[in-house]
């Protein structure tokens, strides 16, 4: 397994190591979730893009570029999904953090303010999440100099459209089905008040 640093060039394809133990969520997200999450759904996300690319062209390419070079060509259709969602997984894992939540600091925080405060973009978040039909992510994002929420459907990843993503969840049934069963919306508001990792999301603006 690696780290989410190590995703931009390892390969074959490697499965993100949790930053913390299975159990580190709880009792927001339980560890038979995490387990069934990162034990099983990634990792066929991971074996599949590794079986996909193997004897392409893409063999040897980091995600975010098999991502980009696929996203929007039905002929790479299956490839597209399998990358992208290896992809949002390693940065959804990354996203969470056992006793995270509260309020960020510093750049993000002035950021944050200037576009209407946090318990506004909380609340964005957490509708973003639960009016996205079917499987999907919502997204803390930049475009630009300004700080979006979105959401986006199936494997669909914001970076295809010029994006910076910050943080995500994941509002997949299999990312919440196990511990809330059809209550997502109780799910998108414990993972933003407990477990949200707002230094995740300011690292990733310091380097947007």
């Amino acid at each position: 397994m690696a780290t989410l640093a190590a995703l931009e060039t390892a390969t074959p394809h490697a499965l993100l190591r949790l930053p913390y133990p299975e159990d580190a969520l709880a009792p927001i997200i339980s560890a038979r979730t995490v387990a069934l999450h990162h034990g099983k759904h990634h990792k066929a996300y991971v074996d599949k893009t590794n079986e996909l690319v193997g004897g392409t062209d893409f063999e040897g390419q980091a995600l975010e570029r098999i991502v980009l070079a696929t996203a929007g060509k039905p002929e790479h259709q299956e490839l597209f999904n399998n990358a992208a969602q290896a992809w949002n997984h390693a940065f959804y894992w990354r996203s969470l953090k056992p006793r995270g939540g509260g309020a960020p600091t510093g750049a993000l925080a002035e950021r944050i303010e200037a576009s209407g405060g946090l318990e506004a973009l909380k609340k964005k978040l957490a509708t973003a999440g639960a009016k996205q039909f079917g499987s999907g992510w919502a997204w803390l994002v930049t475009d630009g100099h300004a700080l979006k929420v979105v959401s986006t459907p199936n494997a669909e990843v914001p970076f295809t459209k010029g994006n910076t993503p910050l943080l995500t969840i994941d509002v997949w049934e299999h990312a919440y089905y196990v511990d809330y069963q059809n209550r997502r919306a109780d799910y998108l508001q414990a993972v933003i008040d407990k477990l949200i990792n707002w230094e995740f999301a300011a690292e990733n603006l310091s380097r947007a």
